[in-house]
């Protein structure tokens, strides 16, 4: 059984003042929280076990926004991730959560309206090891960028000065339980953070990484400029 993860930690920086007192996962984005659309992605492809990773100083506030998750119609678990120390880093606190099952993980500032279901089911039945999911997007250089040689997907680098494509790497993952060996194994990037990219990349070298395009429209929702693109989408 595929469990999920939602991430929803991050100091939100970017997205300063609005987030000088509240985690940005729980800015509006439309009539509802951010937090709520990747909820709602797990929960329409079956996903019902959800466990939520998110910050010292705002796992109050997301417990009291979330709480069980009755009225998601999943359930909720809820991990602290002490220092904001990278993707990777609050992924590795979904290991007994997930009981040795694969996880597919949604960043919780992720806002799409592709369903999830037929790329769970392509997953499982490929055999795959993990699964990455791609986006054309206008600014490739912002994102994780796939770089293909022919159709092969070969490298993803991340955040690249000088894009090798326009297809992002969203932030829609899923790991078997080989990732939490990988995270451990990681060092720090010069962010001083656990990139999640290495650890795709690491999938990659051992031939167990598949991709899948998302269709539809799919944004982050970030920085000032793509949390307007989020209400917009949403609104249209």
């Amino acid at each position: 059984m595929i469990r999920g993860v939602v991430l929803a930690g991050g100091s939100g920086s970017r997205l300063a003042p609005l987030t000088r007192t509240v985690n940005k996962h729980l800015l509006p984005v439309g009539r509802q929280p951010m937090i709520y659309y990747p909820v709602q992605a797990l929960v329409s492809a079956g996903v019902t076990d959800i466990l939520v990773v998110t910050g010292v100083e705002h796992i109050g506030d997301i417990v009291s926004q979330l709480r069980s998750g009755e009225e998601h119609g999943c359930r909720f678990t809820y991990r602290v991730q002490e220092r904001p120390l990278g993707i990777a880093d609050a992924l590795s606190l979904a290991e007994d959560f997930a009981r040795g099952e694969p996880v597919v993980v949604v960043l919780g500032d992720n806002i799409f309206d592709a369903p999830l279901a037929p790329h769970l089911a392509a997953f499982t039945a490929s055999g795959a090891a993990a699964q990455v999911h791609l986006h054309r997007v206008a600014a490739p250089q912002r994102f994780g960028c796939a770089r293909f040689e022919g159709r092969r997907l070969v490298e993803i680098i991340e955040k690249p000065t000088d894009p090798p494509s326009d297809l992002a790497v969203t932030g829609i993952y899923i790991f078997d339980a080989q990732v939490y060996g990988f995270i451990t194994a990681l060092t720090p990037s010069q962010r001083g953070e656990l990139e999640i990219s290495d650890i795709n990349n690491r999938y990659l070298a051992q031939g167990g990484l598949r991709h899948a395009e998302l269709t539809g429209y799919w944004t982050d929702a970030g920085t000032h400029a793509s949390l307007q693109r989020a209400n917009r989408l949403v609104a249209e």
